[in-house]
């Protein structure tokens, strides 16, 4: 059985994560030692991506999002054109340091609709472990192809093409391919 060719993600442009840590910051009121101290990173590493520098991975951004409360997309989205399209194989990708995992926001919650949609790419090894998001976060994932394990500790389930699940995402979860070429469409509803 041939693997899969290993792809590296396209690094997400730093410009965008900086201008809207830059943003959430100022919302909140909150002192460059304040934010890394509630996402627990060290204050350099913030000074580095608001400076659009640095390498950040999903699980620093997922941090910084729940100790701003926001959702994971206020950080990595794009600025918004009146047409969007995204072809397989784009978009802003952030990968992670646990697993061969990477994430591709697809759509970003405009103000009234509250959702977030992913395109996600993974491959057999390490499970991707999630801590809890923002409370009221609801999770919709729909497998494209392989198998995927997904769900709350403790009540994860295998899926398949086509498969659907829903669960709650303000509790730890996790995803972990089970097939070589796995790929899901995960919706994060915020409320």
């Amino acid at each position: 059985m041939t693997e899969p060719p290993s792809r590296t993600p396209a690094r997400l442009p730093l410009e965008w994560i900086a201008a809207s840590l830059k943003r959430e910051r100022a919302r909140t009121g909150l002192s460059l030692s304040e934010l890394a101290k509630r996402a627990g990173i060290a204050k350099s590493t913030l000074s580095q991506l608001e400076a659009a520098s640095g390498n950040p991975n999903v699980e620093t951004l997922w941090a910084l999002a729940v100790a701003l409360g926001v959702p994971f997309s206020a950080l990595v989205e794009p600025p918004v054109a009146s047409v969007q399209v995204i072809r397989a194989g784009e978009g802003p990708e952030v990968g992670s340091e646990q697993a061969n995992y990477v994430a591709t926001l697809l759509s970003a919650s405009p103000p009234a609709a509250r959702r977030d949609i992913y395109r996600l790419r993974a491959e057999p090894g390490a499970a991707r472990t999630s801590e809890p998001h923002i409370p009221g976060t609801v999770e919709h994932l729909i497998v494209g192809s392989g198998r995927v394990k997904a769900g709350p500790a403790g009540e994860e389930a295998e899926l398949g093409p086509g498969d659907y699940m829903t669960y709650r995402g303000d509790v730890a979860h996790s995803y972990e391919a089970l097939a070589p070429g796995t790929t899901f469409i995960l919706v994060m509803q915020h409320t």
